[in-house]
């Protein structure tokens, strides 16, 4: 009697063992599985928002300006050449009076007067002539000149404007392009940790549910070893699942 019963107590005992040792890994590996749980859930409640990379893109429009104001037309303003015809009445009186003082003095005839009046007249005409196209073509390269600088002076206002357009979208091009990287390795890192977590879970849920396995096992292996002697009466009809639970939660 005394050999039964040491056989049936290491028979019980030896599945008590390994059922508690079992159902108390099983609770670790699900605490686990739930802190696990937890962080995949916090960590997807708290993702950041989809962003538009794009919505703090301004307009450019009102740094153009409107250049018409520097420009003008310097051919407008050409004049006639007066100064040299006034010059040449001037001098073609000079030149007559001076004649006929001259003639008076020598006692010429009328008609040398008029002949010598004629000369002088004609050398002031074409002095005069020559000064009056001398200003005018001074006048139209004036002109011409004044123009030109407007062109330049326009050329560089707009290259100006161009230079600080192309700089402002060329700024808020690259911050929104570093608002996508930003976004992206955030997306990058948390999915990467939600695979982690995942995985964890799924293992500590893996070996919660072989803990509890092993430890069904080790009862029903008791009770198999308690049937072999003839003494599984004396636990009853309990079912091993039920055994089970009774002997980890107690």
């Amino acid at each position: 009697m005394a050999a039964v019963t040491a056989a049936v107590a290491g028979t019980v005992g030896g599945a008590l063992v390994k059922g508690i040792g079992a159902g108390k890994a099983a609770k670790r590996a699900g605490r686990r599985a739930n802190a696990a749980r937890k962080a995949i859930s916090d960590l997807e409640a708290n993702r950041q928002d989809v962003i538009n990379p794009f919505d703090n893109m301004e307009g450019v429009a009102d740094m153009a300006e409107n250049l018409t104001g520097m420009m003008s037309n310097p051919m407008a303003n050409l004049g006639v050449a007066t100064q040299a015809a006034e010059m040449q009445a001037e001098e073609a009186d000079i030149a007559l009076a001076n004649t006929l003082d001259t003639l008076r003095a020598t006692g010429a005839g009328a008609g040398g007067a008029t002949a010598l009046a004629q000369m002088a007249l004609k050398s002031k005409q074409g002095i005069s002539a020559s000064i009056q196209t001398q200003e005018a073509a001074n006048q139209k390269l004036r002109a011409q000149g004044e123009q030109n600088l407007q062109q330049r002076q326009v050329a560089e206002e707009q290259r100006i404007q161009g230079v600080e357009m192309n700089d402002s979208i060329r700024l808020q091009n690259a911050e929104s392009q570093g608002r996508v990287f930003e976004f992206n390795t955030q997306e990058s890192r948390d999915n990467t940790k939600l695979s982690r977590l995942y995985g964890q879970q799924a293992n500590a849920e893996a070996n919660e549910a072989q803990a509890r396995a092993s430890g069904v096992n080790a009862l029903a292996g008791g009770l198999s070893g308690l049937g072999s002697l003839g003494m599984s009466g004396m636990l009853g009809a309990l079912p091993d699942q039920l055994l089970y639970k009774t002997l980890v939660d107690s």
